[in-house]
Order: structure tokens, then C-alpha cells, then sequence
């Protein structure tokens, strides 16, 4: 079973257009998680053109106080800041990327071997009980490169699916992409690494996904999910994604 975790940064992104508090990123976190989604994710980048500082603390609370079961994922990239608010807010999981601050999205992921001494130090600084780093990884990262994101010291990979989603023109191409996925996850299980996935996953590619790529913990879909929600709503969008899942 592959579970599902609703990444909200859209939300915010449509909410900053206006100075005004809506659509509400904790108020349509609440139907996401009723809706039966495992967690959410956020991405929150210095500049706030999404999810803000305040959003990460409101879902924070209403995280406790309302659905301790389920999963705070907050991404980013390791600065002194982000450091702060993970200690802040201590998440139950931690996925590290690589993103220079002015990327528009996450596109590519770790060099494991020319940065391992470098996501060493960070992922012991964040190591905590009952929280788990997981860091973006390329599709064809393969098995050299897991075995040194396993060296950092790293509980999961998550795996960079842009590539793969951008392959909705392109069958061929598609079926590539997948393979190195696979390959990927396939290394990372030996390797005793948890997998996950995320980045232009739809309802069109989600069951090839999981039919090609075994392993797969948990995906982090937040811009496909947020379509779907536009004309189906929030709640049953994310019982499609889940019915795909089987979670």
C-alpha cells in the first residue's frame, strides 16, 4: 500500500494572489485529512510565494490537536532558517532538497557522492525520535547513488518523477523514464532505504507509476491533485488518488 500525503503549496499559491486569508491552506488541510489522505507536505521557500512561515505553525497545531496520526511533511532546502523551523514545529518527516531559493519548483535531485559529506552533517543535525529525513533523488540515481544517499545516514529517497511526468506526450519516452524509477527503487529497498515519490503525478500516469515501480512508501502529489480538486473537489480528488494508491 503506497500512502498518500497532499502537498498544500498551490492552495497558498492561489490564496497570496489577494490579501485576503482565503482559500484557507488548515481549512482545506482539514478535508484533505477527512478525506482520508495520510498527511500533508509543504514546501515553504524564503520568499513566501506559497506556504508561509504562519501556515507551517497553524498546520502544526492543527496537526496535534486534531489528527495525531497522521503526517507532517515539510520540505526545503537546509539553511540556518530551515534548521529553526524544523526544530520549531518537529515534523514527522524531513525531505531535503537541493533547490536554489529561486527555483520555481524542485527539478532535479541530490548529488549523493559529491555532496555526502555535506548531507552527513545535516541529516545527524536533524536526526530526532519519531522523525525520519528523507532526501530528492534522481530517477536514474541507480544503485551507486543510493548506496551513498544510505550513507548519509537517510531513512528514505524520495523520487523526482518530473521527468516522468512530463512524458504525458510521449509513450515511449514514458516507458524509459519508469524504468529508471524502478531501478532506482528497486536499489534503495536493497539498500534499506524507504522510498518515496513525488512531482507531476496525475490520475492519467499514477497507475503506471505503481504497476512499474514497487516499494513505494508514500507519494507527495500536491499541482495534479489541486486540478482534479477544481472540478471535483478537494475530498473526492484525494479518494481518486487514493483509490489508484489502493490506501
Amino acid at each position: 500500500m503506497t500512502l498518500l500525503s497532499v502537498n498544500l503549496n498551490a492552495i497558498a499559491q492561489l490564496r497570496n494572489r489577494r490579501d485576503l486569508p482565503w482559500p484557507s491552506v488548515v481549512g482545506l488541510a482539514r478535508v484533505v485529512l477527512d478525506a482520508g489522505a495520510s498527511g500533508v507536505t509543504v514546501h515553504p521557500r524564503p520568499d513566501e510565494r506559497h506556504i508561509r512561515r504562519g501556515d507551517v505553525f497553524d498546520l502544526a497545531t492543527l496537526l496535534r490537536s486534531e489528527y495525531p496520526a497522521a503526517e507532517f511533511n515539510i520540505e526545503g532546502y537546509p539553511s540556518e532558517d530551515f534548521f529553526t523551523l524544523i526544530d520549531q514545529v518537529n515534523p514527522q518527516q524531513v525531505t531535503l532538497v537541493p533547490d536554489d531559493p529561486a527555483q520555481a519548483t524542485s527539478d532535479h535531485g541530490w548529488d549523493f557522492r559529491g555532496k555526502g559529506n555535506f548531507l552527513t552533517s545535516v541529516v545527524q543535525r536533524l536526526k530526532a525520535p519519531n522523525r525520519r529525513i528523507s532526501l530528492f533523488c534522481d530517477p536514474d540515481a541507480g544503485t551507486e547513488g543510493v548506496a551513498a544517499a544510505r550513507a548519509t545516514g537517510a531513512d528514505r529517497i524520495e523520487l523526482y518523477t518530473g521527468p516522468y511526468g512530463g512524458c504525458y506526450d510521449d509513450p515511449d519516452r514514458a516507458v524509459r523514464e519508469l524504468a529508471a524509477l524502478a531501478h532506482t527503487a528497486q536499489a534503495a529497498k536493497a539498500a534499506g532505504l524507504g522510498v518515496n515519490a513525488g512531482h507531476d503525478l496525475t490520475l492519467a500516469n499514477l497507475p503506471a507509476f505503481q504497476s512499474a515501480v514497487p516499494h513505494v512508501d508514500e507519494v507527495s502529489i500536491g499541482h495534479g491533485l489541486t486540478a482534479d480538486a477544481l472540478l471535483v473537489g478537494f475530498a473526492q480528488a484525494v479518494r481518486q488518488y487514493r483509490a489508484v494508491l489502493g490506501s
